[in-house]
């Protein structure tokens, strides 16, 4: 069942439960399970948006400063392809890019480090062409070795979306799940009284009025 689902049954046990307010043969659990879906709803409605939002907000920063730092320690350049790299004749799919930069090839490419040094090597591009001789652009570390590229920060931000969004979620669902296993138990407690009231009753059950 979905947070929205979960939502809607906390409200409506709140309305139904409330209704008894009045009601003669209202007991005190029905109190305690009004109160309880009651906090539910607004932990589900403020709290748990709450701490999504400040989730999201630290992933971002950490994220943001993550690209910074990756941004300044790594330097883009221009490689020309020699080949395509051994058993590297067809393109994959990178998942977490192939939406943004389509498919990549591995390729033996050759370039300067930011020392003028000569570097050669097998890196990945997202070129469309691929043959030898083409350029390319890479990224490479301080020493001129070639590097993965780096996070960008659109990228970033939908990476603290995301962690912000299943936040919420899991906290809402934390909740539901505290709401019902707090119901359990009372409607448990709530039978054993039963029990108890009736195991008490029971052998005069039917003799009032006999002179037994």
């Amino acid at each position: 069942m979905t947070d929205a689902g979960r939502g809607c049954r906390t409200v409506r046990a709140v309305i139904g439960v409330w209704r008894w307010r009045r009601n003669p043969l209202r007991r005190a659990t029905d109190r305690c399970e009004a109160w309880t879906a009651l906090v539910s709803l607004l932990l589900m409605a403020v709290a748990a948006p709450a701490l999504g939002w400040a989730c999201g907000t630290l992933t971002d920063t950490a994220l943001q400063r993550t690209v910074r730092e990756q941004r300044a320690r790594l330097h883009a350049t221009t490689a020309v392809v020699v080949r395509l790299a051994p058993g590297a004749s067809r393109l994959v799919t990178d998942p977490e890019t192939a939406g943004e930069r389509g498919p990549r090839a591995s390729v033996v490419a050759r370039w300067r480090a930011p020392d003028g040094t000569a570097r050669s090597g097998t890196v990945t591009t997202w070129s469309h062409s691929v043959r030898s001789g083409s350029r390319v652009e890479i990224w490479t570390g301080p020493d001129g070795r070639a590097a993965q590229r780096p996070m960008d920060a659109p990228t970033a931000r939908t990476h603290a979306v995301l962690a912000g969004v299943g936040v919420a979620l899991l906290a809402a669902g934390l909740v539901e799940g505290g709401r019902r296993l707090a119901v359990r138990s009372m409607t448990r407690r709530r039978y054993a009284r039963i029990d108890r009231a009736w195991a008490e009753a029971g052998p005069d059950w039917g003799r009032t009025g006999t002179g037994s």
